[in-house]
């Protein structure tokens, strides 16, 4: 890739052609779980919380009725910072002159101002729409004035609160490498390889590296093997996409014999989320919010297509390597990702531990560096999803800058198909998986107790 392209796809700040791309979109800004007393005790008295988000400082509360405010956290006064302000119930107040701004932006009060003072009605903070879904809050930077699109139903966000769980963490590193490493279906094989196998039985609880060890759909030689180990033994995956509404559609195949065939379908919902399965009845949609050029915050939403989500005990679980308040993880570049190389020769590839595989994904994405030099890498044959998300990022950019529509869920004529998207991992006849996956995905359908009687989507029938 050239340098200047590289720069182009990197670059997320105010004014930029990648941000302005990115701005058309709804981006993921905090977890509802963030404002909760219990885990945060600030927020008793004082639900305000500063972000930042495509390089830009907004400050979010929620006022005493229970409504979200997401504004510049400038104040429009004389700039000072209002994730400082005074959160008095009806609006946010700066204390550096008493200016007040309820959530929607508009100015309460000057009081400083001469008696009959009309400055107030010309004064407005930008404000942005925010939702709440699936435990996240989502804002819409766009420009102002704009409508944002209509909020993609997939299933993610369509599944009822008892069957959903979402956290984030902090990566030191642009958000598109971040992105390129989840769609990458080459790298499971590899980068989360274990070097020994353990008993199915009891291993399907909320720790990742022992659900990545949990067994793929479907037998192979009369064995229900773990996907850890249809990963190390086949390796190299004959790659695949097609293109979707919302993105592309990616297909590994792992030929085990004749009649055999491992079938790994996963999802790239255009610009920066994956959809991946977990186990069977368990998926991750995993969003990448760019920070800044150089922050990436993922949001991960865990859906269940089978009983009730444990939300406690999969906060707690992840809580070992993230550090509240701020979700900042306790593995990174200070501490060499908790490198152990005993661990690496004996039970891992990495050598990054057992049971928090995130942290695998966390070094992959920092040690290229705060943005990768994508003028130095050699691509490959297992990189053809790489350069094609590029194709369409490039793409995408030029579409905004020459003022037409922005791709996928930005795209408000699309938004009745952003439903699903459908994920498998299993063992599958060799001659007929297409057919095979589709009735693993309707059988999971069937079983959700949130889908229950609903529709059968048009593309599972044959």
């Amino acid at each position: 890739m050239k340098a200047d392209q590289n720069e182009l796809l990197t670059r997320v700040g105010p004014g930029t052609p990648c941000g302005a791309l990115l701005r058309r979109y709804w981006q993921p800004v905090a977890l509802v779980d963030e404002f909760d007393p219990v885990l945060d005790p600030r927020m008793a008295s004082r639900p305000v919380k500063a972000v930042r988000a495509l390089g830009q400082d907004l400050v979010l509360f929620r006022n005493a009725q229970g409504a979200w405010g997401l504004l510049d956290r400038d104040c429009p006064h004389r700039g000072a910072d209002l994730s400082f302000g005074r959160n008095e119930g009806d609006g946010l107040r700066c204390p550096f002159h008493g200016w007040k701004f309820d959530v929607n932006g508009k100015c309460l009060q000057t009081p400083a101002e001469p008696t009959g003072s009309k400055l107030c009605e010309r004064v407005r903070q930008r404000s942005y729409p925010v939702l709440e879904r699936s435990g996240i809050l989502f804002a819409w930077l766009g420009e102002e004035g704009a409508a944002p699109p209509p909020f993609p139903n997939f299933d993610c966000f369509a599944a009822p609160s008892s069957h959903t769980f979402a956290f984030k963490g902090l990566w030191n590193a642009n958000w598109l490498q971040a992105f390129e490493v989840g769609i990458d279906p080459a790298h499971p094989s590899f980068l989360h390889r274990f070097l020994n196998d353990e008993a199915l039985e009891g291993v399907g609880d909320n720790a990742a590296g022992k659900q990545f060890r949990s067994a793929s759909a479907g037998e192979f030689g009369g064995e229900r093997w773990p996907m850890t180990r249809i990963m190390r033994e086949f390796h190299q995956p004959e790659i695949s996409f097609e293109p979707t509404p919302w993105g592309m559609q990616l297909t590994a195949l792992r030929p085990m014999t004749d009649e055999l065939t491992h079938v790994r379908i996963t999802h790239a919902i255009f610009p920066h989320t994956f959809v991946i399965p977990l186990s069977e009845t368990l998926t991750i949609t995993q969003m990448h919010l760019p920070v800044d050029d150089t922050h990436t915050y993922w949001y991960s939403v865990f859906t269940s297509f089978a009983g009730p989500v444990d939300k406690e005990a999969m906060r707690n679980q992840r809580l070992q390597y993230i550090s509240l308040p701020d979700y900042i993880p306790k593995s990174g570049r200070h501490n060499r990702w908790g490198f152990n190389p005993e661990e690496q020769l004996t039970k891992t590839y990495l050598g990054m531990g057992e049971d928090d595989i995130n942290v695998h994904d966390q070094w992959a994405v920092e040690s290229m560096g705060p943005i990768q030099d994508r003028t130095r890498e050699h691509l490959g044959t297992s990189d053809k999803v790489i350069m094609a998300n590029r194709r369409t990022l490039l793409k995408a950019i030029e579409t905004v800058q020459a003022g037409g529509v922005a791709p996928g869920v930005a795209d408000a004529s699309q938004a009745p198909a952003m439903a699903g998207p459908d994920t498998v991992d299993g063992i599958a006849p060799a001659g007929t998986w297409p057919t095979w996956w589709k009735q693993q995905v309707q059988a999971k359908r069937d079983g959700a107790p949130w889908i229950a009687g609903s529709a059968v989507r048009p593309e599972l029938i044959e």
